[in-house]
């Protein structure tokens, strides 16, 4: 069992030409003994951008705080705190803040999936 603050474990900066002002955690992984998901906390800095991307495995996000938007299927859906997102296998996505303030997410991975 583990209970603790998501801003504890180590983070990851993502900062370049296809991302922007994003810092990573894992907040639940394979090291605390879960099997079968991984659950990852993103934080986007204000004009900041998660890379266009697409992968095999599906995902659940929760948006904890911000205002910002998803890209999916094509378009760019608005999304604030307590908004949620699944994302296919497959898909292109991207997320981006619009806001200005931090724009954090949690996001859930199949076991399998990279942690980071």
């Amino acid at each position: 069992m583990k209970v603790m603050k998501y801003t504890e474990p180590e983070s990851q900066t993502f900062d370049g030409d296809t991302v922007k002002g994003v810092t990573g955690r894992i907040a639940i992984g394979k090291d605390d003994g879960a099997n079968n998901f991984c659950m990852r906390v993103f934080e986007v800095e204000k004009e900041g951008f998660t890379p266009k991307h697409s992968h095999d495995w599906e995902h659940e996000i929760f948006f904890h705080q911000g205002k910002g938007e998803v890209f999916l299927n094509g378009t760019w859906e608005p999304v604030s705190a307590g908004s949620v997102a699944y994302i296919p296998g497959n898909k292109e996505h991207q997320i981006k803040n619009k806001g200005n303030e931090k724009l954090v997410f949690v996001c859930l991975v199949p076991a399998g999936a990279p942690e980071m």
